[in-house]
């Protein structure tokens, strides 16, 4: 007896296809994860993390990259930091990942009609108007925008193969003569003047950080939006502390 295949019509298989990603994210919270751990269950874990400010790649499998963006969460959100994700520290998680789908709406913003513009090659151009340092910052970030995500990358060296988040605020900061050594996320936090600068300010916590240079957000994620750290997009700013360089 010849078995004929099972063809799912067209409108049936793009159901599965949408709600696979729903059943995921269902089973995450379901057990412990930490190191060691693999499964779908583990990329939800990525996916969330990276959606709250944790640079994360989305593979599968519970790394050492995975476990040091679980630490600076559990450090934001007041928990135990031992790199373990228990089904309590996954419905916060679920809940942080929630909160973050409205962006910030406080955004520091140029002088009017001073804010910075995205070209066609998608790399920034400052208004003509802006400080020298707004113009070095952005000419600086331009230079790395399209490198790869590198974890470290900037600290040890100015010139490297790739920049994390912090090691690339610190390179365009570095290019406008604002720092003589690149700065972790959590030393972030505590730099520059606090509050939203007038054309510059860095959002920090202790897993992540971005900057926002005359209107447009500079952000290792947003490299998967846009293909370089440069975006017009803003982001949730819950979870960050602002600071921003003296005078900008």
């Amino acid at each position: 007896m010849i078995r004929r295949r099972a063809v799912l019509p067209g409108l049936a298989l793009a159901s599965l296809l949408i709600l696979a990603p729903v059943a995921e994210a269902a089973k995450f919270g379901s057990r412990t994860l930490e190191k060691g751990s693999s499964g779908s269950d583990v990329k939800t874990l990525q996916r969330y993390l990276d959606r709250v400010g944790h640079d994360t790649t989305v593979d599968g499998q519970f790394g050492r990259g995975t476990a040091r963006s679980v630490r600076g969460f559990e450090a934001e959100a007041g928990r135990t930091v031992d790199a373990v994700v228990t089904r309590s520290d996954a419905k916060v998680l679920k809940a942080e990942v929630k909160s973050t789908t409205t962006t910030e709406t406080t955004t520091p913003t140029a002088p009017a009609g001073s804010k910075a513009t995205i070209g066609s090659d998608g790399l920034a151009i400052a208004p003509a108007d802006a400080p020298e340092e707004v113009k070095q910052i952005i000419a600086a970030g331009n230079e790395i925008a399209s490198k790869p995500y590198k974890y470290g990358g900037g600290h040890g060296k100015w010139k490297d193969s790739g920049y994390d988040c912090s090691g690339s605020i610190s390179y365009a900061l570095h290019g406008a003569g604002l720092l003589k050594r690149a700065l972790d996320s959590g030393e972030f936090m505590s730099w520059g003047e606090r509050g939203r600068g007038t054309w510059v300010t860095i959002r920090a916590n202790s897993g992540h950080a971005y900057m926002i240079v005359a209107g447009l957000r500079f952000d290792t994620s947003a490299r998967k939006e846009s293909g370089n750290r440069w975006t017009s997009e803003m982001r949730s700013a819950r979870g960050y502390r602002g600071v921003h360089p003296p005078g900008l």
